[in-house]
């Protein structure tokens, strides 16, 4: 019973934006202990979880098994029509929606349809000019929780996304996320064209221009 109530007052956070635990080193606040205890991390350098095959080390599990693939030869989930890989079913399914053109959520508005309804919540916001989230600096006002996020980083100077092989830190997922692929020779963009792979989208945009120039 005990476990039940723990359980229901962590999802009442979701909803009441509720953070109880803050990071006596930067002051970030969490809803989470859990979370809290793999933030700490970032400023003590601990790294709990270690590769019984080569040594190395990782702050988090998921990264030690997402390294442990590089031995295992493991194969993620891939997409059978664009060859796009995921670490996780669940991710997979979701990208899915895209080929299958399966949208169900419609906006009384447009007409334009989403595959979730939180992205279609969030698109509403749009019509209604809705910003909820502000900025506590300078009173700049967002429509997505996520932008806010981004921003503060202007503000805070924190690069709380650190590169487990080099320690190289970043303030975006997105840009840790291309980093990453240094190390990993992973090349997710290809050319329909000719078949060249590349590291970055930007990478594949200019070498687009090479077949636009020919015709």
């Amino acid at each position: 019973m005990k476990t039940q109530i723990k359980e229901i007052v962590k999802h009442r956070r979701i909803h009441t934006g509720q953070k109880p635990f803050s990071c006596d080193v930067c002051g970030q606040t969490f809803s989470l202990k859990t979370t809290l205890n793999r933030h700490i991390q970032i400023h003590t350098g601990q790294k709990a979880f270690r590769c019984d095959l080569c040594g190395q080390r990782f702050r988090q599990k998921s990264t030690l098994n997402r390294h442990m693939t590089i031995h295992t030869g493991q194969e993620t989930y891939p997409c059978e029509v664009c060859e796009q890989k995921f670490e996780r079913k669940t991710h997979l399914n979701i990208h899915m929606r895209v080929h299958a053109g399966q949208q169900a959520f419609c906006c009384d508005v447009c007409g334009q349809r989403f595959d979730r309804k939180s992205n279609l919540n969030i698109h509403q916001r749009i019509h209604t000019g809705q910003k909820p989230y502000c900025c506590g600096f300078c009173g700049q006002r967002f429509g997505r929780k996520s932008n806010l996020n981004r921003h503060m980083r202007i503000h805070t100077g924190e690069k709380s996304f650190c590169c487990e092989f080099c320690e190289q830190r970043f303030s975006l997922k997105t840009s840790l996320n291309d980093h990453l692929r240094i190390h990993t020779g992973e090349k997710p963009f290809f050319c329909d064209i000719c078949g060249q792979r590349f590291r970055q989208k930007s990478t594949l945009n200019i070498h687009m221009k090479i077949h636009t120039r020919q015709k």
